[in-house]
């Protein structure tokens, strides 16, 4: 590579790499050393591959672009590097280099504030499909009053009791639809709060799934120091037992099935816009299949599942008590690795 060339590079914030046409790097310049946390000479000659863990764009359509002469550009792009899941801007070029096809790969970290932007505005859209779901649910819940009513009136009329059974089908579907629209609307408000260590909460919760899911290894990683905090522990348990159940289950068929509860104390922790000195931070890992990229984004939303079979309805019924405790709650997923992590300030 040409001096100049080569010291422009290096001098740039933005992370660069240069990569053949089988995808090994063959030059990093020191931003990208500092984002992928590996030295130039480590990650020369490797697949890039084998420089990050995983990426959410699939490396053969970055390959593909690269053979078709195209660029590639992604503003949402999620890298594991070191264990560690970023966020960043990928812009893919073809480039011609010694008479060989290869591709720069500029890389840029998406900044904090924008972070935050973004939370906020998932945070909005949430908020707009649950308020959407409540309405759709009160909706329901009139007529379904009046046709178990009319129902029961008509079974005490009927001239044969035998055909009580069909009336007795109409008013169970109606006892079972109102029982799945009142799990949609959730608690409304919070329940009775108390300063309670949430290590008490979570053993309840990991003995309930351990009677369940005996295969499983659940694994403590627990901070003693960190201080109680004001909470409904009952809510609180519901919440951690939706998340737990949910990997318990997408870790039925995995071998050496492993769950971690890690409890640690976070500091200068921007949760709905607002900082807060010091919060609680609860780790749910586990080393299942991941969640597809697609539904990362959606998963707290009402029936929304990456289960077949299941309701989408645990998910959205945690964070809205998770909200209602003035926390956050969101999901880290590659595959072999889901972490769904719960904040929860600690005021003094």
């Amino acid at each position: 590579m040409a001096t100049l060339t080569e010291t422009v590079m290096d001098n740039l914030i933005t992370a660069i790499l240069v990569l053949d046409n089988e995808l090994v790097v063959t030059y990093a310049n020191p931003a990208a050393e500092q984002l992928l946390c590996l030295s130039a000479r480590r990650m020369r000659d490797h697949p890039l591959s084998d420089v990050i863990q995983h990426c959410s764009i699939d490396l053969e359509h970055v390959k593909e672009t690269l053979a078709n002469g195209q660029g590639l550009t992604d503003s949402d792009v999620t890298l594991v590097v070191d264990g560690h899941q970023r966020k960043v801007e990928l812009s893919a070029s073809p480039l011609m280099w010694q008479r060989s096809p290869s591709m720069l790969l500029e890389i840029k970290a998406i900044g904090h504030q924008q972070q935050i932007s973004k939370e906020l505005q998932q945070q909005a859209q949430q908020q707009a499909a649950k308020e959407l779901v409540r309405g759709l649910a009160h909706e329901i819940k009139n007529p379904l009053g009046g046709l178990r009513g009319a129902a029961q009136l008509l079974e005490k009329m009927l001239p044969d009791p035998s055909l009580g059974e069909y009336t007795q089908i109409i008013i169970e579907q109606a006892d079972r639809l109102r029982n799945l629209v009142d799990r949609l609307l959730g608690p409304q408000r919070p329940g009775h709060s108390q300063q309670e260590n949430i290590h008490v909460v979570l053993e309840k919760v990991r003995q309930l799934v351990a009677l369940g899911a005996e295969d499983i290894s659940i694994e403590r990683d627990y901070d003693p120091s960190l201080p109680d905090i004001e909470m409904d522990p009952e809510q609180l348990e519901q919440a951690l037992l939706n998340v737990l159940n949910n990997a318990a289950q997408i870790l039925a068929d995995t071998p050496n099935a492993q769950i971690t509860l890690r409890t640690r104390t976070e500091h200068q922790v921007v949760i709905s816009g607002k900082r807060h000195r010091l919060a609680a931070r609860i780790d749910v890992s586990d080393n299942g299949p991941g969640i597809a990229p697609e539904l990362q984004d959606t998963l707290f939303y009402p029936m929304v599942s990456g289960r077949p079979g299941g309701t989408g309805l645990g998910l959205s019924i945690t964070r809205n008590l998770i909200d209602q405790h003035k926390g956050k709650i969101y999901v880290n997923s590659w595959p072999g690795h889901t972490t769904f992590t719960i904040l929860l300030p600690i005021r003094r």
